[in-house]
């Protein structure tokens, strides 16, 4: 399927992605932008999925209770960024179109690295970002907590030109790490805060450090920089942030206040959109078969809003087009969107059992 890029230029691509990103722009130049930009992510469909099939199957080979799944960037996401670092260029924005694999552990972390990595040469690799400590010299836990290990890639194939260079990033990480992540999301989309980015209430970024050390500690890995070296000073702030915040009451409110809305049928289903609706606490799934990547996507852009709520922030519902197998594949790989963190809620309890 050739991309619709009408001949936008990377000039005129970067040019509309700062329009949105522009708290003063015009309604109708946002409205010409948000349809640049859209036809950009749509660009990266058929590198993506080529990168996720590979790495689906061996992740599988790693671990058969492995999961893979790939998402385009929600374009408040890309706003968001775009409006943090000020000097950033869409076209050179590494995670437009990701995949991730999640399994079992560290061991099965560093086995699918290595041979993804090393099945993939065709393709140029830009960069890796190791927040785990195990691949670079310098690897570390970002000061959040957040876990992981990145990989980045300028795509090399055999379909159209048009495709060549566009960049996917593929994220690796245990199930701690994306059960950590996934309430990092939630908490994150139930109190309208960009606790992903780093931004928001400092209690509660400080709450998901001190977690993420405590997850590494049981993984073996580099403590979250900032957080206590000892454990007992290090359970014991957990444990009162844990107090201070509800963590478990909050999470558990969270869960049962999101009602699925509608039964997604998976049989012929290639994509799924996500679409939750934080104001009334309802999750919309409708799914879409092979050909229907268009029809999907067109769905997708108009279920973010409007421009001038990108450009604000302002959206009150979290959309995401993501591919996945099967119904439990959907709900493993994206449980923030189920606010299914029952995961993370086990990793707390036992922290705060611990003398």
């Amino acid at each position: 399927m050739e991309w619709p890029n009408d001949g936008f230029s990377k000039r005129k691509i970067d040019a509309a992605a700062r329009v949105l990103a522009d708290f003063d722009a015009e309604p109708s130049d946002l409205e010409e932008a948000k349809v640049i930009v859209d036809r950009w992510r749509v660009a990266h469909d058929i590198p993506m999925g080529s990168f996720k099939k590979r790495l689906e199957r061996q992740a599988r080979e790693v671990d058969r209770y492995s999961d893979a799944v790939q998402r385009l960037k929600r374009l408040p996401a890309i706003v968001l960024k775009l409006q943090i670092q000020s000097k950033m260029q869409l076209t050179r924005m590494h995670d437009i179109a990701g995949c991730r694999g999640i399994v079992g552990s560290v061991r099965h972390l560093r086995e699918i690295c290595s041979r993804f990595r090393e099945t993939n040469r065709r393709h140029k690799q830009v960069r890796i970002y190791d927040y785990l400590g195990i691949l670079e010299p310098d690897g570390a836990p970002r000061d959040s907590g957040y876990r992981g290990i990145h990989l980045v890639y300028a795509y090399r194939g055999n379909a159209s030109p048009a495709y060549e260079g566009l960049r996917i990033e593929v994220q690796l990480r245990t199930r701690r790490q994306h059960a950590w992540a996934t309430a990092v999301e939630t908490v994150g989309l139930f109190t309208n805060q960009h606790l992903k980015s780093e931004i928001g209430e400092k209690s509660w970024l400080r709450f998901f450090a001190l977690m993420g050390s405590v997850l590494a500690i049981k993984e073996k890995l580099p403590l979250v920089p900032g957080t206590p070296i000892e454990r007992a000073e290090l359970l014991s702030e957990l444990r009162y942030w844990v107090r201070e915040l509800e963590v478990l009451e909050r999470l558990r409110a969270y869960r049962e206040a999101l009602k699925k809305t509608s039964e997604p049928r998976f049989r012929k289903a290639r994509y799924v959109l996500l679409e939750l609706d934080r104001r009334v606490g309802t999750l919309s799934i409708t799914p879409y078969g092979q050909r229907d990547f268009m029809e999907a996507s067109q769905a997708y852009f108009a279920g973010e809003g409007s421009p001038a709520r990108l450009a604000t922030n302002a959206n009150e519902r979290d959309v995401v087009l993501v591919s996945v197998n099967s119904a439990k594949a959907l709900r493993s790989a994206f449980p923030n969107y189920f606010a299914d963190t029952q995961s993370f809620v086990r990793e707390v309890n036992e922290a705060l059992r611990q003398p």
